[in-house]
């Protein structure tokens, strides 16, 4: 299921992750890392199973802006964003339903993690 995922780049980041209405997962990935292509099919279908949130890849080599902001050291990690902010961080390859058992508060029913007032 090709395509589930879209791409983002230190130019368009603020756009599509920031100022999403939904929760973004942030892959950060590279072409050389193992581990990031193991985990890329279950990223896939996570995305293609689920509209309730945003699942994005961004390439550590190609966008080192955003990379270093964030503090990524080690790949995959993959930062959940919402309202404009990291509110969950995921580190290492994991199997599909390790993923899905980490972003359940935001797969659950209705897909947000509710907010205080």
């Amino acid at each position: 299921m090709a395509g589930a995922t879209i791409k983002v780049t230190d130019a368009d980041f603020e756009e599509k992750v920031l100022k999403s209405d939904k929760p973004v997962l942030v892959d950060f990935w590279a072409e050389w890392c193992g581990p990031c292509r193991m985990i890329a099919p279950s990223l896939e279908a996570i995305a293609a199973e689920h509209d309730e949130i945003v699942i994005a890849k961004l390439n550590i080599d190609q966008n080192p802006t955003v990379t270093a902001k964030y503090g990524v050291m080690s790949i995959p990690t993959m930062n959940v964003y919402q309202g404009g902010q990291v509110v969950k961080t995921i580190v290492g390859a994991k199997p599909k339903a390790a993923l899905e058992r980490d972003l359940a508060d935001f797969l659950s029913a209705g897909g947000t993690v509710a907010k205080e007032s």
